[in-house]
């Protein structure tokens, strides 16, 4: 059966990327995963890159690709430090990972985004929202940064304001900005609100 991926907003970054006169090549950082996302570009005839810190996500990614008889090109890496020549992929994005690191490493990571996508390139990124309900859970770090227990490890967990992020987006135009906020109910029919910021920047 043909898998069903959740990530519906990386459908709206592909028809953006389909509309620019760049070689199909993208690269996801933060790759790993049951459902690589990367399956969905591939599909439509991009050549596909991922990079995941997790040994142990980038195996679930291959097992994926076994059973679909996929080449997505998932291998160990990190976004601060990205494993390719400067203006060498076309199309890079990011979903629900960089806000996994401080907002340092974060400007860090994006300054490698800019190095590496060539003039008129396209990157998606979304960060978490100060609007979601766990915006100020766990133990603090720094100002919108705190660790919170995913999976049953301690994950760094970094939140923006509306337009806090935009200051990374030097050299970048932003052409397509959401906020996103959803509520909806955990366990035990308790309300959350979940949010997110959504951005599609273009290297000028």
């Amino acid at each position: 059966m043909k898998p069903v991926f959740r990530q519906n907003q990386l459908y709206t970054f592909l028809l953006y990327c389909n509309d620019v006169e760049l070689e199909k090549v993208i690269l996801d950082c933060g790759a790993g995963g049951n459902l690589p996302p990367l399956a969905i570009f591939h599909e439509h005839g991009y050549k596909t890159y991922g990079i995941d810190i997790s040994q142990e996500q980038i195996e679930l990614a291959k097992k994926f690709e076994v059973e679909h008889n996929l080449e997505l090109g998932i291998a160990q890496g990190d976004m601060k430090s990205l494993p390719f020549q400067d203006e060498s992929i076309s199309f890079i994005y990011s979903y629900n990972s960089i806000f996994h690191m401080s907002k340092y490493e974060i400007g860090i990571a994006i300054k490698e985004i800019y190095r590496v996508l060539p003039k008129g390139g396209l990157a998606f990124i979304n960060f978490a929202s100060t609007s979601d309900f766990r915006a100020t859970m766990g133990e603090k770090v720094r100002d919108g940064e705190y660790l919170q227990q995913e999976h049953g490890d301690k994950i760094l967990h970094s939140y923006f304001d509306d337009n806090e992020a935009e200051k990374y987006f030097e050299g970048f135009k932003v052409i397509y900005k959401e906020k996103r906020i959803r509520d909806g109910y955990a366990r035990e029919n308790v309300k959350i609100t979940l949010g997110f910021i959504d951005y599609i920047i273009e290297k000028i």
